[in-house]
């Protein structure tokens, strides 16, 4: 007897050959960002505390913290938590009237995704001029 082996359908599954040729839509990318600022602020946690700590711990401490911070590197992270911060709120406040059904079909979605980047980068860059010095 012979029996049709057939192959079974998949759903679900993209593995990264079959991603190449894939385009991720605007809104998909804003909610991958949204779940890496979140992730970012929470590994940055840490970092928030431990400033916050030595910052009120006595006005020596915040002296070292005002040096510290004066380096390129760690304006450059607070610039990253700035950055993760903006994002995820402006993300979370489009979930929040995606939740109230509002702006769920396409352009819309589009629409708001483009506003949760460049709302989000605007205030990231001005955050970044004035933790450089520019104003």
């Amino acid at each position: 007897m012979s029996e049709v082996v057939r192959a079974k359908p998949r759903f679900g599954v993209m593995r990264l050959i079959d991603a190449t040729g894939y385009r991720l839509p605007l809104a998909g990318f804003v909610s991958i960002l949204h779940r890496a600022s979140g992730m970012l602020m929470f590994l940055l946690l840490p970092f928030i505390l431990y400033l916050l700590d030595k910052s009120l711990t006595s006005e020596s401490t915040f002296a070292e913290l005002q040096a510290l911070t004066s380096g390129v590197f760690v304006r450059l992270i607070i610039l990253a938590l700035s950055w993760a911060y903006l994002h995820h709120f402006c993300a979370g406040v489009r979930h929040l009237f995606m939740d109230l059904h509002y702006g769920l079909n396409k352009d819309a979605a589009r629409q708001s995704a483009v506003s949760v980047l460049v709302i989000s980068l605007a205030l990231t860059a001005l955050v970044a001029l004035k933790l450089f010095g520019v104003f």
